[in-house]
């Protein structure tokens, strides 16, 4: 991780001690370097239309505007940085807000130093990042959601046998490389499939596939 470039992160929390603790303490880390603070959505917005980082820490409960809606519309507006949310909250309203406005990692403040590192760099190289209390919820939330509505026959957004299972190993927290290994095939054709499995079901991307497959019945709990 120290090869290369480091990444660039905006740190965004309403509370100084933490924000300024979070930053002192992730840029300790190696290939990771702090380009900036918000204390508020608004702020945080603003820095990455300046300083275009590769990854925004997000809490979620902050004044003027909360850490869903400036993941929204740092997603719309600046793609090229990715958000990861870090905070308190680990209730499915919450969790499933966040990952609908796009952002590629959840992770609670319980987390160690050792697993935010990892997952502003696995954000930065477009992986999606989900602890195990976030696993846990999502579960919840599939559990209590509707059975997903049938496609017509051959409809576009209908998954195939091996799409599903593809879909289910992302659900499990499996990288493409796993996912080959798992069903002995290539990584190239793993994603292919993932590919197709975000145009069928409107993913932007890994965290939201995730959120698809817990809350329309993809995963047996």
């Amino acid at each position: 991780m120290t090869d290369g470039p480091a990444v660039r992160v905006v740190v965004a929390d309403d509370q100084s001690a933490v924000r300024e603790g979070l930053a002192l303490l992730i840029e300790a880390l190696p290939g990771i370097t702090v380009v900036g603070q918000a204390p508020d959505g608004l702020i945080a917005v603003e820095l990455v239309a300046e300083s275009a980082p590769d990854v925004v820490l997000m809490d979620l409960a902050m004044p003027r505007c909360d850490g869903v809606t400036a993941t929204r519309r740092i997603r719309e507006e600046h793609p090229g940085t990715t958000v990861v949310v870090l905070t308190t909250y680990a209730d499915e309203d919450s969790i499933l807000r966040a990952l609908d406005a796009g952002a590629l990692g959840y992770l609670t403040k319980s987390a160690t130093r050792a697993e935010i590192g990892r997952a502003v760099h696995a954000a930065a190289a477009g992986q999606a990042v989900l602890d195990s209390e976030v696993q846990r919820r999502l579960v919840a939330a599939a559990v209590k959601a509707p059975p997903p509505v049938a496609e017509p026959d051959g409809g576009p957004s209908e998954l195939t046998a091996r799409e599903t299972e593809v879909l289910r190993l992302l659900a499990a927290g499996r990288s493409n490389r796993e996912i080959a290994r798992d069903l002995f095939v290539g990584e190239a054709t793993v994603k292919t499939h993932v590919n197709r499995i975000y145009a069928k079901t409107g993913s932007r991307d890994r965290a939201q596939a995730i959120r698809y497959a817990y809350t329309n019945g993809y995963v047996v709990t």
